[in-house]
């Protein structure tokens, strides 16, 4: 596209990345206009010039770390209009790899690595559809944050950013141009700029619970072992008692529970885990 479309974007994202923030529980740490800390010592590093408190960037710094970390490691230039700031915007929030995934899985067909190469290129623009391309994209956004652990603390300001750049987005894409009154970008969302990244995700499912659950009560070993060794004790005895027969009886059935509940608890933890996987584009082992 033209450089155009770089500013236009740009200001669209700095509205909601905002100005200058710690927050404690935001892993981007000191952040000013979406800009931390590592990345302003790496660009000035690369620069020649020596460290400082990124408070002090100034606007041609943030314009050009944002055009070489973002706009460009995702092409911006090479997609059309309204995808070009959606994923921009996601690249800022989360990383370009990231970002770029979430517009593959939207795509579907292509290879999901996270590198916007030709493959991915050419299936934009085959795309019959970008508003809905766009909205695709957005939505496995939104499944990626709510697999964060810290969508708790951030997750209605990431909501209320996703819902304005797709907003923006597909208008753009339809190719219209709000005006600034009515431009869903134009209020910021309120902790909508701490960043939301892979390392913040949630554990998958241990499946360990249901495994011991399953054991325990057709093995040796915990409560289903213990109750094997009082069974293969008392068994003998029942025929010739009620109140033994009874007690062997229950024996039986607890197993039987402790077995079928440990098979349901990992049916349970394989289709969560699966399903967190797939919002993080992960693989998951059975």
């Amino acid at each position: 596209m033209t450089a155009q479309n770089f500013s236009k974007a740009l200001k669209a994202v700095l509205v909601h990345e905002g100005g200058k923030a710690n927050h404690p529980r935001d892993p981007g740490g000191r952040t000013n206009q979406g800009v931390i800390q590592r990345v302003y010592d790496g660009y000035r590093a690369r620069k020649g010039r020596l460290k400082r408190d990124v408070y002090l960037m100034e606007p041609v710094e943030r314009d050009e770390i944002y055009r070489a970390q973002y706009w460009d490691a995702v092409r911006g230039d090479d997609l059309p209009p309204g995808v070009d700031y959606v994923v921009f915007d996601g690249a800022v929030n989360s990383g370009p790899t990231q970002s770029v995934k979430w517009l593959q899985r939207a795509l579907g067909g292509v290879k999901v690595d996270g590198d916007l190469g030709e493959a991915t290129l050419a299936a934009v623009a085959a795309h019959p559809d970008h508003d809905a391309l766009i909205a695709a994209t957005c939505a496995r956004r939104m499944a990626f944050l709510k697999a964060l652990r810290t969508w708790p603390d951030f997750g209605k300001g990431w909501m209320g950013r996703v819902t304005g750049v797709r907003s923006l987005g597909q208008a753009w894409a339809s190719g219209k141009d709000p005006q600034p009154s009515f431009r869903a970008e134009a209020v910021p969302a309120i902790g909508g700029n701490v960043k939301a990244t892979l390392d913040q995700a949630r554990p998958l499912p241990a499946m360990a619970g249901g495994d011991a659950a399953i054991g325990g009560g057709v093995a040796a070993g915990g409560l289903g072992g213990v109750l094997q060794q009082a069974q293969d004790v008392l068994a003998p005895l029942a025929g010739n008692s009620m109140i033994i027969g009874n007690i062997v009886a229950a024996f039986v059935v607890t197993g039987a529970v402790i077995t079928i509940g440990g098979l349901g608890y990992r049916f349970l933890a394989q289709r969560r885990a699966a399903a967190r996987a797939d919002a993080l584009d992960l693989a998951v082992r059975a």
